[in-house]
């Protein structure tokens, strides 16, 4: 069973919420999501700068099963993306809590819930 991270937020859409200083955000893949993906072959983030709002597509995943939108957990605006992730897009699956995607400058959440909730609500281990 795939794990889930304490300490981190995750949006029912599979991306994991990690808080640092000033309002930013740090989002990535959760195990959960990265188990039923397969072997992610390539991503495709926001643009610095870009906006985003929490519930709406932000991007894409694509794996040898499928291809998924990559959802925003919060609104605000693009403060980085992470570019080793585009070279590498497999490493997102060797470590899902350990390679993120995208910061974001954040001034609303979206619908988040606790390791607790979103392990009980999907079937993940903590």
């Amino acid at each position: 069973m795939p794990t889930v991270k304490a300490g981190l937020q995750y949006s029912d859409e599979h991306e994991w919420v990690a808080r640092e200083e000033a309002g930013v955000v740090t989002v990535g893949i959760s195990a959960i999501a990265t188990d039923a993906l397969g072997d992610i072959v390539y991503v495709e983030l926001p643009e610095p700068g870009s906006t985003v709002t929490a519930g709406e597509t932000c991007g894409e995943v694509e794996s040898t099963k499928s291809v998924s939108d990559l959802f925003s957990p919060v609104t605000g605006e693009i403060t980085e993306v992470n570019p080793a992730v585009t070279d590498d897009p497999a490493a997102i699956n060797e470590d899902p809590y350990g390679v993120w995607l995208f910061k974001v400058n954040a001034t609303a959440d979206g619908p988040l819930l606790s390791a607790e909730d979103y392990a009980a609500k999907h079937g993940g281990d903590l």
